[in-house]
This record gives structure tokens, sequence and C-alpha cells, in this order.
């Protein structure tokens, strides 16, 4: 079978189906009902945030964040992420200003924040990459000098501590994606992780409701943004299982690392557990393994991945382009203004990772790395 860069993590189906049966009685099948509540009051206490507001995915809930801020003006944050961080931004009529990223893990370089920031700068939008952790401390320094706030996207950070504090419990709130392809999921989903701010999460409640606030008054002008039911029962689920499932992933990277650490021209982007990052020590959720190839490997990382794919390994370039390259925003940003993230756009692939994955999968992957640097 082919290798895909990700395998979506599923319950037994039994499981779920007991999750959902009781919704054939009731017929409450969105709308916050008993099974979007039991998630929300279990992600809380695992994630051990004090409110998570959740959304019908990722990017909803992150759109609807800045909204319910009312920012107005400037927002500094990373061109090394998803479309869906700059789209946001944009959407919620802000202006991002892109900041250049940290070779060694990808996230946003608290060195290059400070010069960006002018009077029209609200916030800054950082991106734990690949589940590597934001240097938070010197983030919020900064934030703290200027008067700015911070909003975390924290995708693909679902459940990782920084000295063993939650880091969705950082800034002024966390964005969780439960995208099948995380390491957590909810088919479709996602969340808001806010700590002692009520004002921001009964906004956010609104917003994700049309602005409804009773059969009388619309509030807001805000969207559908719910998560159904259905969604909540798979995230329930998964939830269960979600500790054993990190546990394979980690023994799958350590493997990674085992087999290609060293190997010249590779260099491993992701962390693992116990890894000191930005000054501090963080838990890894194993989320990706993303590996920088450079020139002394013998080949780039198009070529690469071209070998893998011609064995059934489908890499991903992740994230390629950055988003200040794409066409869509053509002549608003100069793709050269962060000449390291560009760098890793270019050098950066993401090898098959997933909780089902086998040790011989693994090693099947570092074989045909390995076999195609060797017939250089």
């Amino acid at each position: 079978m082919p290798l895909y860069v990700t395998r979506a993590s599923l319950p037994p189906l039994e499981e779920y189906v007991r999750e959902i049966s009781c919704m054939w009685e009731s017929h409450w099948l969105t709308n916050m009902g008993q099974k979007h509540e039991k998630l929300r009051e279990e992600l809380e206490c695992y994630l051990g945030v004090n409110r998570c507001v959740l959304f019908g995915n990722g990017h909803s809930a992150l759109e609807a964040t800045l909204l319910a801020m009312g920012l107005e003006g400037e927002v500094i944050t990373t061109p090394y992420t998803f479309s869906s961080t700059t789209h946001a931004i944009v959407r919620a009529g802000l202006v991002p200003i892109m900041c250049d990223v940290k070779r060694e893990d990808g996230t946003l370089d608290p060195a290059c924040i400070e010069p960006l920031i002018t009077s029209r700068t609200c916030a800054i939008l950082p991106v734990h990459v690949y589940g590597n952790v934001c240097d938070v401390d010197a983030i919020a320094q900064i934030a703290q000098r200027h008067g700015l706030r911070i909003v975390y996207d924290a995708a693909h950070a679902f459940g990782v501590r920084v000295n063993d504090v939650p880091v969705v419990t950082y800034g002024d709130a966390s964005i969780l994606s439960f995208h099948a392809t995380k390491v957590f999921n909810s088919v479709e989903g996602g969340a808001v992780c806010v700590n002692n701010d009520e004002a921001l999460c009964s906004k956010l409640e609104l917003l994700r409701n049309f602005g409804i606030v009773d059969e009388d008054e619309v509030a807001e002008v805000g969207f559908n943004a719910k998560m159904s039911e259905f969604h909540a029962s798979m995230g329930l689920c998964n939830l269960r299982h979600h500790s054993h499932n990190v546990e394979l992933r980690r023994s799958a990277l350590s493997r990674y690392r085992d087999r290609l650490c060293g190997v010249r021209g590779l260099r491993f982007v992701s962390g693992v557990d116990n890894v000191c990052a930005n000054g501090f020590s963080f838990t890894s959720n194993a989320a990706y393994c993303a590996v920088a190839v450079s020139e002394e490997f013998g080949m780039d990382r198009d070529a690469l991945r071209s070998v893998l794919a011609s064995n059934g390994i489908f890499a991903r370039r992740y994230f390629y382009p950055c988003t200040n390259d794409y066409a869509c925003y053509k002549g608003m940003f100069d793709p050269c203004a962060t000449p390291v993230a560009r760098q890793l756009s270019k050098q950066v692939l993401c090898l098959p990772l997933f909780a089902g994955m086998t040790i011989q999968e693994v090693d099947y992957v570092c074989d045909v790395v390995l076999g195609a640097c060797d017939e250089l």
C-alpha cells in the first residue's frame, strides 16, 4: 500500500457507533448538544485550560478570535505556515506583516519582531510549527513592552507542554485544529483556548452562531462555525486513545531519528521529547517528521520527493510556498524579506508519520531515503 504523509486516527467502529447511538433517540444533531458540551469539558481538563470554545474548524476559530478581539491595523506573523493563518488575518480586515523565522525549528524569530512594530501594530500571531514551541517568554515580553495582543496558532501543538505548563495557556488565546490530519482529530473541528477572559469567550460563542443571543436578539454579525454532535462524538472517542496514539507516533519518530540522524545534508526540523528549544524544555506530540534537505545530501528536496513518490511514498512539502509568495497576495509582500522562511520552504519535506505506522514502514521510508543518497 502507498504510504501517505499522514493517516487519520480513528477509534474502533463499534466505539463510535455506541457514542452516536443516543442521537437516534434525541435527534439533537448540532447546536451545542450533549456531546458538544461533554467534549468541551473533557478538553478543558485534558489541555489544562480555563475555557475551550469549540468550532466547526480551526480556521473559523482563528478568524473569529481576531474579530472578537476587535483588532485594527497590523498583525505581525509568519509566512512559514498553512494558508489559513494568513487568510484569517486578511479576512478579519487586518494587515499581515511578515516576520522571519528561526532556521532550527521554523518558529517566529523574536529578534525580528520589534523592528516591524509600528503605531499600527495591534497583535502578534506566532505559529507553533510541527509542534515546535515558539519562544513564548520572549514574545510575551515584546508584547508587554508594546501593549500588543498575542494569538497563537497552535494547530500543530495539541497536548504540548512547556516546562510542564500547557502551551495553550500562553498568550491571550491559542487556536487548535482538529482536522483529520492532526494528532487529535474530530474529522473537522477546532477550538479557541482562553484563560480568564469571559468577555472574549462570550463573543466567540456569539460569532460562531450567527451572533444570535436568543429568539429575539441578534447582537453580532456572526457566521455558522458550530461543531456538530457527530464531530464532537468522534472527538470524544479519539481523546480516549490520544495518549496511546502519541506514544506510537513518538516511537515511529524515534526510529526515523535513529536511522537518519547524522546523514549528510539531512537535518531534523521537528522536535522530540526532552529537546531543549528556546531555552526551555517541551514535551513533543510527534505531530510531524520534518527534515530539511540541503545541497550536501546530493539532491534537492524536490528530487528526493520524486524518488520517494516513485517508491509509493508520498511526502509533503510542508510549507511550500510561503504564504507571502502566494499568487493571491502578489504585490502585497516581498518574499525575499523573510529569507530563512523562504529557504525552509524550499528544503523541508515531511515524511510519513501516523499512529498506526509500523517500524517496518519507517524502515522502508528510511531505506529509500538512504538508497537515494547512496546511488549518487
